[in-house]
Parts: structure tokens; C-alpha cells; sequence
């Protein structure tokens, strides 16, 4: 796991990307270098900070040269062994014993066709001496990130946003758009850039940019696509899936751990990896008492200490109570992009944790609930059209008592009031309308009401975006449905975003064995009824999971990863929301209205209603706005 930075047919290329390498420097603290290639006709600058995970050799550091091809690489192929060996019986000769030299040698024998036999996550740029073109790719679903802003007749590019911010800043301006879009979801979906003039390079494709300006692209996996093929195809052994994607995602010549919650999906993870590895040890979290009791949290570590052991693994509690009026700020640097949630918190102090006991590799179940039903709004949904078959009269009463009774009561949080609120916020709303409602933080009228009156457009535009996104697939139920927009939208957006810049910024490397082509085509080959059986969630996933955990862990209550933000927000960082938000640059600029934003806190510091999410995005957006101006980039 790396990371990667170029320049391509620019004047200052390597003053660049020189740049772009020292600010990734956390990507990769094991080896960095920046290559320039240079001829007539082409300038090329591929730079690399290297985090050493396969062949740790300095043999196999970065930028990578061999026949003509020089790759800067990001990522983990996982049946790079099973590939090499085809490569040399085409005729290949290799070096190093690493996957980066097998991702080279593939695209030399394959080209763009090698994209879609590669199983892991990636993102790379390869330049090619012969034709002078300079080929970036990205892995299907979007784990590994990379950004690609187009400069005069050429590109810059990189893995994270705010290396391309230092090195050309005044060149950039935030985007209206993606700040509306942050404010509504907490979090940009890939359709939207926080920057005017750079972009993220979509999963699943690549492009090749030519010497005389041009750029031949194209598509090697299609979410929507895939999912409807496997709808209509067998139904897959989820139990066999899911297993072999585990013990791929093991390959590693450095140690690999486990993130463990306690809840099902981190342990099926490492269960099985146990089986392969019997010594693999496993990280939780555990929270403040005074935390958990006003966020009215379960207590998930109890399982993971009862999973560790069942199975006999030795588990490293750390406790989240960090000074979050310092970390707050660390992490919006880290996250790059407006990202509004604080469940990143946990991965970087659970990754600190085990980078300090000399883990690089950490395993992860995150995915399994975009993929087999497993979010509580996909229940809600359900709920909802049950709900809407009462009678209107019975609703009509039903919702302002609901809507009346405090979140909070003597320090306490009631969270069975919280979700009631926020179920009828979309009980009532046709499906597409109803699931975005059901994970966003506004209606239109309330993200309108908040925002300066010029910005509708942009908030009419990023709600229209979302319905596109939604509507488009050929799939029969609406479970199925959500899982897929949850695919495209929420897991690329938020949950492997938050990942990748929480964990690199730890130095260590997250891999997510249910974000892997071969299980969302196993998910997508089940109906929706066999992902959510009665109100049983990812049903089917529990049925293949008997086989390796106890019963307790497998039907225990649904628990989130999340963090005690209402304790953060209301007492914590009840200054810095006067000092930084309140009186900030959103509402000096006009981009949030002073007297919605007053009523916004109030509320939640009164328990009148829960807006603690909402406190601590804006709060979030702020801080990163301020952090986007100093770095010299523009407003429009």
C-alpha cells in the first residue's frame, strides 16, 4: 500500500510532484522517489512513497522500470502469484517476488484486458517509452482512491486530493456544489469533486493520454451492470464466496491483524482469517461510560472479548477518549475531502494502536452491509411502506407526539425517540425520495432554509444527481436496489474513503475482503428477500456465518461503528462550535444563514431534537474550508 503522484506533459513536472510525494510521506515512510522520463516529445514525472507489504525488498520499490514501462502502483493484487505464474509460462521473466513487477508484466502481455483478472484493490499510472501515453487505472470498487486534475495539454495526478492542493493550490477553487453536497450527505459521492479542476478517476476504468493532447478511455466493471448480471444468473454459495475472498486477502509478507467489533461482519472476517492463521490477533474499541450512557451506546466490546475467546485470539482494547478539540482538526486534514463522520476517529486510533505493536496489515468487514442489507434504513424502508398502510388518521396523530418528545432526558440519550424522529422524516416519501431521506441530514426545505438563498440550484442539482444514481439498474426489488445505490454512493463515498485516509495516515493498510467483485456478484446473484428475511438483516449472510461463529454473535442486536458524538458535540466541543462555526467563514461568506444555524445548535444543546450529526458535519466543513483557503485555493 502506497502512495502515488505524476505529472504528465508539464513544464514544472517534477518540482510537482516532488511536492505531492512530501505531502503522501504517510502513505509510505518505508522508501519514496520521483522518476523523470523525458524525450522530445514527452515529459513524464512519476513519483512513489512506498509502505512495504509483499516482498519487502528494496528491489521492488517505486517507480518500477523494466522494458520500457515504468508503473507507479498503489495497492494489493491478491492472486498476483496465480497470475505471474501464467505470465511466465508466456514467456515473462521477473526479478522480484512482488505483485507491483506481476502488474507491470500484465499489462506488457495484456494491456486494459488485464484490469478485469485482477483481484484486489489498486490504483496505478503506467507509462509506456514506446508510445509516450501515460495509462492511470482504478480497482472496480473503488477502494484505493486517485485524483486527476487536467493542466494545459497534459495532467497532474495523485492518491490524495491534498497533495495536488499543495502543489497548485492558487490554480484550484472549492466547488459550491460539493460543499451543498457535504452539508446534505456528510460525505461527497463520486459524482461530485471538492475542487473545481480535479477529479477523483472513476472505479472501474482506465484512461490513456496521448503525447498530442488526446485520451482514449474506458470501462472494465460497471456496478449496475454486474449486479444485474448476477441477478439474473445461478444463485451463488455465499458460505464458499466469502471464504476463499478472506483467505486471498491474507497474502501479505509483513503481519497481518483484524479490526474486531463484535459484530458479525468483522467476525466472520476473522474467524476465517484464524483459521488460515492461527496467531492473527485482533483490535476493538471500547468507550467512556459517561460516552456511551448520553449516546445511549450497547456495549460492543463484550462480544469482541467473547469471539477472542471462542476462538482463542489474543484482542487489544483501546479506548477511544481522545482530546477530540485537538483531534477534531487532525482529522479533517487526514479525511482531504469535507467527510463529516467521526466513526474515521476509530479507525485511526485503532490503526495508531497496532502500527505501535508492529502491525502494517489490518483486516476489515466493512461492506457487508451495503452488499447483503445489513443498515438499519434498509429495515426502516421496509417498515415504511407497512406503515404507510395504517390508517391516515392513526398517522396523523402518531407523528407530531412523536415529533414533541425530547432526544435527551437527565443526561441520558433515548434512542428509541431519536430513530422514531428520524423514521418519520421518510415514512411518508415514495422509495427513491424515502432512502435518500432516511441517511441524509435534511430535507430539501431544511438544507434550502440553511443554506445561502443562491445555492438551491446546487442543492436541486446534487438531489437530482441522487435520483439518477438510484433509478439506474435493472433490478426487481427494492432491497436489491438500495443495496446497489449503497455500492455506488455511500460505501465509495464515506465508508472506503474514511478507511483509506484514516488507515494511511497511520501508515498501515486496511483490506475490506467483502469489497471484492466476486462477493457483490455472490450478493447480487441473492433476491432482497433472502438479504432481509421478516426483519432479520443480511439473513442469508447469517446462515453461511453458523458455520463459524457462535449463535450469540451472529443474532445479537445490530450495532453501528460509531462514536459518542452527542457527548463530543455537547459538551467537549461546545466552544469550538461558538468560536470556529458559529462565527466562522461559512456564515461571514454567506454560505450558511446565521440565525438557521443558531436554531440548528440550539436545539441539539437543548434536547429538543438530535442534531449532533449535523453539528459536527458543519463543524467539519468549516474547519476543512478554512484549511482549503490557506492553502491558497479560490472561491466561484
Amino acid at each position: 500500500m502506497c502512495g502515488i503522484a505524476g505529472a504528465y506533459q508539464q513544464h514544472d513536472g517534477k518540482l510537482l510532484v516532488s511536492a505531492m510525494v512530501d505531502r503522501l510521506t504517510h502513505r509510505g515512510p518505508d522508501a519514496g522517489a520521483v522518476v523523470e522520463l523525458v524525450d522530445p516529445d514527452t515529459a513524464v514525472v512519476l513519483g512513489h512513497r512506498r509502505l512495504s507489504i509483499i516482498d519487502l525488498s528494496s528491489a521492488a520499490d517505486q517507480p518500477f522500470t523494466k522494458g520500457g514501462l515504468t508503473l507507479t502502483y498503489n495497492g494489493e493484487l491478491y492472486n498476483f502469484r496465480e497470475l505471474r505464474r501464467e505470465l511466465v509460462a508466456l514467456g515473462a521473466r521477473f526479478s522480484t517476488a512482488s505483485d507491483t513487477e506481476v502488474v507491470l508484466e500484465a499489462w506488457r502481455a495484456w494491456g486494459p484486458r488485464a484490469l478485469r483478472r485482477f483481484r484486489g484493490m489498486y490504483a496505478f499510472g503506467i507509462h509506456d517509452e514506446a508510445t509516450g501515453s501515460l495509462t492511470l487505472a482504478r480497482d472496480p470498487l473503488g477502494i484505493k482512491p486517485l485524483y486527476v486534475m487536467p493542466r494545459g495539454s497534459g495532467i497532474l495526478f495523485a492518491s490524495e486530493l491534498k497533495a495536488i492542493v499543495t502543489a497548485v493550490g492558487p490554480e484550484l477553487a472549492v466547488d459550491p456544489a460539493a460543499m451543498v453536497a457535504s452539508t446534505l450527505y456528510y460525505w461527497l459521492p463520486q459524482e461530485l469533486d471538492a475542487m473545481h479542476g480535479v477529479a477523483r478517476h472513476p472505479a472501474g476504468t482506465w484512461a490513456e493520454y496521448h503525447r498530442d493532447g488526446s485520451v482514449a478511455r474506458g470501462c472494465f466493471w460497471d456496478s449496475a451492470t454486474e449486479a444485474a448480471l448476477a441477478a439474473q444468473g445461478p444463485r451463488a454459495d455465499i458460505r464458499q464466496v466469502v471464504a476463499d475472498s478472506v483467505l486471498d486477502h491474507l497474502v501479505a509478507d509483513a503481519p497481518v491483524a483484524s479490526f474486531l467489533s463484535g459484530g458479525l461482519d468483522s467476525s466472520i472476517v476473522t474467524a476465517l482469517a484464524h483459521r488460515a492463521d492461527p496467531s492473527i490477533e485482533a483490535y476493538t474499541i471500547v468507550f467512556r461510560p459517561e460516552d456511551q450512557r448520553l449516546e445511549s451506546m450497547p456495549d460492543d466490546a463484550r462480544y469482541a472479548r467473547r469471539l477472542a475467546a471462542h476462538l482463542g485470539i489474543r484482542l487489544h482494547e483501546i479506548e477511544i477518549s481522545p482530546d477530540i478539540v485537538d483531534l477534531l482538526p487532525r482529522m479533517v486534514d487526514i479525511l482531504d475531502e469535507p467527510i463529516g463522520d467521526p466513526a474515521a476517529i476509530n479507525t485511526l486510533l485503532m490503526c495508531d494502536a497496532a502500527r505501535d505493536a508492529g502491525v502494517k496489515v489490518l483486516l476489515s468487514g466493512m461492506g457487508a452491509d451495503e452488499l447483503f442489507g445489513g443498515y438499519r434504513k434498509h429495515l426502516a424502508m421496509l417498515v415504511a411502506a407497512r406503515y404507510r398502510r395504517l390508517p391516515r388518521a392513526l398517522r396523523a396523530a402518531v407523528a407530531p407526539a412523536a415529533r414533541a418528545l425530547p432526544v435527551a432526558v437527565g443526561g441520558r440519550g433515548l434512542r428509541t425517540v431519536r430513530w422514531g424522529q428520524r423514521f418519520l422524516t421518510f415514512a411518508e416519501l415514495p422509495e427513491q425520495e424515502a432512502f435518500r431521506r432516511s441517511y441524509t441530514l435534511y430535507d430539501r426545505d431544511e438544507l434550502v432554509g440553511l443554506l445561502d438563498p443562491s445555492l438551491s440550484a446546487h442543492v436541486d442539482g446534487v438531489l437530482d444527481r441522487h435520483r439518477e444514481v438510484y433509478e439506474d439498474n435493472d433490478l426487481d426489488d427494492v432491497v436489491s436496489r438500495m443495496c446497489l445505490a449503497d455500492t455506488r454512493m455511500f460505501m465509495p463515498g464515506l465508508n472506503l474513503t474514511y478507511t483509506d485516509r484514516a488507515s494511511m495516515a497511520a501508515s498501515t493498510e486496511v483490506r475490506v475482503p467483502f469489497v471484492d467483485p466476486a462477493v457483490m456478484q455472490a450478493a447480487f446473484s441473492l433476491p432482497g428477500a433472502e438479504k432481509i428475511r421478516g426483519r432479520q438483516q443480511k439473513a442469508a449472510l447469517k446462515d453461511a456465518a453458523r458455520a463459524w461463529l457462535p449463535d450469540e454473535i451472529i443474532d445479537r442486536p445490530k450495532a453501528s461503528f460509531g462514536a459518542p458524538l452527542r457527548a463530543w458535540v455537547t459538551n467537549d466541543l461546545r466552544e469550538l462550535v461558538d468560536d470556529v462555526l458559529l462565527r466562522g467563514e461559512l456564515v461571514g461568506g454567506g454560505f450558511l444563514r446565521a440565525e438557521a444555524l443558531q436554531r440548528l445548535v440550539e436545539d441539539q444543546r437543548s434536547g429538543r431534537r438530535d442534531q449532533s450529526k449535523q453539528v459536527w458535519q458543519l463543524l467539519s466543513l468549516e474547519l476543512w474550508y478554512r484549511n482549503a483557503r490557506v492553502a491558497g485555493v479560490g472561491t466561484r
